[in-house]
């Protein structure tokens, strides 16, 4: 049970339930719903979401830094969110574990995952040799910051799921 306010849809009404009728008619999620409190916030962080995705990264090298920052904030919600949409992008269930362990075969994916790990881990002090790694490994300037606005946006909320006790609407994954 959610311990903050929750705007239903179907019920209330204002700019929160008007987002929620709106542009996030197809995704009435638990997360927004709780966000929908707030609805200048829940606006902005949609914009930052969106605004994040420059092509810096593919959405599935996306998804691989969304499923570690879930797995290093401990956030039920934001691993089995991001499990399902890791999922219809075509990353196996498999990979997902394997992701959220730190781990893959792909040497590209593998350099993503350390920078990433990394930057979660040091708080954003990566060492020059797992930086040029992941420059080396082809990615970009422009990834690298992408990298980061990920995690800030899982930060939010895996945060904010953590306090709220944000019911998880997505299927249960496993734990590594």
């Amino acid at each position: 049970m959610p311990r903050l306010t929750n705007i239903d849809p179907e019920t209330d009404t204002g700019a929160g339930a008007d987002l929620l009728n709106g542009p996030l008619k197809a995704k009435q999620i638990n997360i927004y719903k709780g966000l929908a409190a707030h609805p200048s916030l829940l606006e902005a962080f949609m914009a930052w979401g969106k605004g994040s995705k420059g092509g810096g990264l593919t959405s599935k090298e996306g998804e691989v830094v969304q499923l570690l920052a879930a797995e290093k904030m401990h956030c039920e919600y934001c691993t089995a969110a991001h499990t399902m949409v890791s999922s219809s992008l075509g990353i196996s269930e498999e990979e997902c574990i394997n992701i959220r362990r730190r781990q893959s075969d792909d040497p590209k994916t593998q350099a993503l995952i350390d920078f990433t790990a990394e930057t979660l881990d040091t708080y954003g002090n990566v060492c020059d040799e797992t930086l040029n790694a992941f420059m080396d490994a082809g990615y970009s300037t422009e990834a690298a910051i992408e990298v980061v606005a990920g995690i800030s946006i899982m930060t939010f909320t895996a945060l904010y799921n953590h306090i709220n006790e944000t019911v998880v609407d997505f299927p249960e994954v496993a734990t590594v």
